[in-house]
């Protein structure tokens, strides 16, 4: 996570294993759990509290993709698309 917040990982590794595949899993698992929480009765704001448990990682996914893409020293079309790709991802994270 260390290196991950800092920039210094490979930015497909940054990006591809940390903030789609870790991320999305995070995201589901939040959702789903808010989800059995809200048919089992709990209250709506418990549920919804569980359901963003996942910002925090989503938050070190995108700074260290954008950390990734600043130390990147393939073709600069990469890190834009990267860093533009995470943001979007992460967006929709939320709402998932």
């Amino acid at each position: 996570m260390r290196a991950l917040w800092a920039g210094q990982l490979p930015l497909g590794r940054a990006f591809w294993e940390y903030a789609l595949i870790y991320g999305t899993l995070a995201s589901l698992l939040a959702t789903g759990s808010a989800l059995a929480l809200f048919g089992a009765g709990v209250p709506a704001a418990a549920a919804l509290a569980v359901h963003f448990l996942a910002l925090p990682y989503l938050l070190v996914a995108v700074v260290g993709v954008y950390r990734s893409a600043a130390r990147y020293t393939g073709p600069p079309i990469w890190a834009r698309l990267a860093e533009v790709a995470v943001v979007l991802w992460a967006g929709i994270m939320v709402v998932v």
